[in-house]
């Protein structure tokens, strides 16, 4: 209704320049690892959290542009198709161009994310790339040994108990991860040729085999269009009067509650798991 009264008003003298909105660009910073929520409580980034905020940017009335501003070292692949393919569908839909500046890293699923731009921008410093798949675990066979700690497990069917880390490594279960692996790393693959075409100046062994580099090398091997911060390159797009209107999800209330007894124990084992597990997807990349 809103946007009817002002296409009205939009060529009435004096009036129309007053009541016709600024152009924007909606911006969403997506920041963490990549994630659903339910398996790392701190995961930043995952396609229920941001599916509400990417409909809105689009349906925002006088929107030029989607900015994404990106800052992940990884994580799901799932989510970063879910989360990609929202994102492309409604920039077709809307004819309503996106846009993907990349901050500290946007690595792995953080790189897939910055596909969903038409153009890409980074810092000279940012770390980009890491176009593969990665699985890591325990083995934690040997340990229960040495202090006999008996392992009691019951399945149906030869495979559930695929990759144990209490049981011995099997060839026959790595062959298999490795089929996963390669099934995903070839998605992956696709989705960046699709994106970046004839931009990208290299082989498949030399851009899509893990390897990152910094936003200036990124850049030369046409994995980003340019070095550029999200508010100098969209004024320079549209204009210094644009208005930028940034969008963050809504944080749970409830989830500062204070616990009580076992439930607070239980809690800070859980956080420090999810913590060691969120810094090692950093670290990978020295932060």
């Amino acid at each position: 209704m809103i946007k009817k009264i002002c296409e009205f008003t939009r060529d009435i003298p004096y009036l129309g320049p007053i009541l016709e909105p600024k152009p924007k660009v909606a911006v969403i910073r997506m920041a963490g690892v990549i994630a659903d929520s339910s398996m790392i409580r701190r995961a930043g980034i995952n396609h229920q959290k941001f599916s509400k905020l990417v409909e809105h940017a689009f349906e925002m009335m006088n929107v030029k542009a989607l900015a994404l501003v990106i800052n992940s070292p990884g994580g799901s692949p799932a989510q970063c198709s879910l989360i990609s393919s929202q994102i492309r569908a409604l920039s077709e839909e809307k004819d309503i161009p996106v846009y993907a500046f990349v901050e500290d890293v946007a690595a792995s699923g953080g790189y897939w994310l910055s596909c969903c731009g038409d153009k890409i921008y980074a810092q000279n410093s940012s770390i980009v790339g890491s176009i593969g798949v990665i699985s890591a675990g325990f083995g934690l066979d040997e340990f229960i040994q040495k202090y006999e700690i008996k392992r009691r497990i019951h399945t149906s069917g030869k495979d559930k108990s695929f990759l144990d880390p209490f049981k011995p490594e099997r060839a026959e279960d790595v062959a298999r991860l490795k089929e996963l692996q390669s099934a995903i790393h070839e998605d992956f693959k696709i989705w960046v040729k699709e994106r970046r075409g004839e931009k990208l100046k290299g082989s498949d062994e030399d851009l899509m085999e893990g390897a990152f580099w910094t936003g200036a090398d990124a850049k030369e091997k046409g994995l980003v269009d340019g070095i550029g911060d999200v508010t100098s390159v969209m004024k320079e797009k549209f204009g210094e009067e644009i208005k930028f209107v940034n969008l963050t999800p809504e944080k749970k209330w409830f989830s500062s509650l204070p616990l009580m007894g076992e439930e607070v124990r239980a809690d800070l084992v859980y956080d420090a798991l999810n913590i060691a597990e969120e810094r090692a997807y950093w670290a990978r990349f020295g932060f």
